[in-house]
């Protein structure tokens, strides 16, 4: 099996597989999430190192506990030049200090041919990335689900078209079967605490709308940042396709919460898309 090597473990997260399991549980435990809402569909979580997100994506992960999905699709930004628009993984698995996890070779051929019949878009399979915002969220998708098979997305191109062609495609191609999807973006980067706090609060408001082409907006608009707006708006318009009806916020913290310096930090939301009926 060709693995991709990690170019994190041992910095972002901890590369001791005893040490990295008992911060999560840590995490996981010490989270309060609000009660269902539905039936998960997917959650949106930061995806800085886990000193300091870990406690506010845990709160979504939680939610996660006692599911059972054949796919998980993980969309995250892509923050170092790529060859197109949108990359995922040239590698049959990644591997963490928890273990291997198996690409589902299948879902990212039915993945690559929706886009290019949607929208002439493809999925560039890229080997030896060193994109930490999607494998960073590994660890605690290995520790709430156990096994499962990834299905990876990292988007370069923020434009709309891009995010909701994506959105589309993997609502086509994940119908039918039980899937969670993981959207991985930060939020607000290097403002004092408390305009970062009313920048984060906008974005979370937009998530909660419901509203993938306002969380897109932001930005342009000056309005709120994050810098996986597109990873954000595609799973929030997957998730659509898919029956989901409802978003929760769950969690909110920033850097200064961790380090306790507020002059400059880095904010981290948590959310959960649920579905109350079948689609």
């Amino acid at each position: 099996m060709d693995i991709r090597p990690s170019p994190i473990a041992g910095t972002w997260y901890s590369s001791n597989p005893d040490a990295l399991a008992d911060q999560l549980d840590g995490f996981l435990l010490a989270a309060r999430p609000p009660k269902p809402s539905g039936e998960l569909i997917g959650v949106i979580v930061p995806h800085a190192g886990h000193r300091y997100s870990g406690a506010v994506a845990a709160q979504a992960f939680r939610l996660m506990r006692g599911l059972t999905p054949e796919i998980v699709a993980v969309v995250s930004p892509m923050h170092t030049p790529a060859p197109d628009r949108l990359v995922t993984s040239g590698h049959d698995a990644y591997q963490t200090p928890l273990g291997i996890i198996p690409v589902d070779a299948d879902a990212v051929r039915a993945l690559h041919a929706a886009l290019e019949t949607r929208s002439g878009l493809r999925l560039f399979p890229l080997r030896n990335d060193r994109e930490h915002s999607l494998e960073i969220e590994l660890p605690f998708l290995q520790r709430v689900l156990g096994e499962f098979r990834l299905l990876p997305v990292m988007i370069l191109d923020p434009q709309e078209s891009t995010a909701h062609a994506l959105g589309s495609a993997l609502a086509e191609t994940l119908a039918g079967r039980r899937v969670l999807l993981v959207a991985s973006s930060d939020l607000s980067h290097f403002y004092p605490d408390p305009a970062a706090r009313k920048l984060d609060a906008e974005m979370m408001r937009r998530i909660a709308a419901f509203d993938p082409s306002a969380v897109i907006r932001a930005e342009e608009e000056e309005a709120a940042f994050a810098c996986g707006r597109a990873a954000v708006a595609a799973v929030l318009w997957a998730a659509k396709g898919l029956g989901a009806d409802l978003v929760t916020p769950v969690a909110y913290g920033n850097s200064g919460d961790v380090t306790g310096d507020r002059s400059s930090v880095v904010g981290y939301g948590a959310a959960a898309i649920w579905r109350h009926a079948s689609p």
